[in-house]
């Protein structure tokens, strides 16, 4: 079974790359560094795969809209 990766690996990795994201390129970007078949989890949630993830991000006010998309913040990054 594969192991889980948490959900604060993929917003650093948002950062690591920069520039803004729609949900369908942070998909993209998702599969190209952890696999299609990667499973995530957070401190509240586990057994999403990548358009779950992005979903539940959104909906904990993870992201930051921008013009052409939206983006992280290391703010919003939980430090546990």
């Amino acid at each position: 079974m594969q192991e889980s990766i948490h959900g604060h690996e993929v917003m650093h990795m948002m950062l690591e790359l920069g520039g803004s994201f729609t949900a369908e390129s942070l998909k993209q970007a998702i599969h190209t560094r952890f696999g299609e078949q990667a499973r995530f989890h957070t401190c509240s949630a586990d057994n999403m795969d990548a358009e779950a993830l992005i979903q539940f991000l959104k909906a904990k006010g993870k992201f930051v809209e921008a013009a052409d998309g939206f983006n992280t913040e290391a703010s919003r990054i939980c430090q546990h």
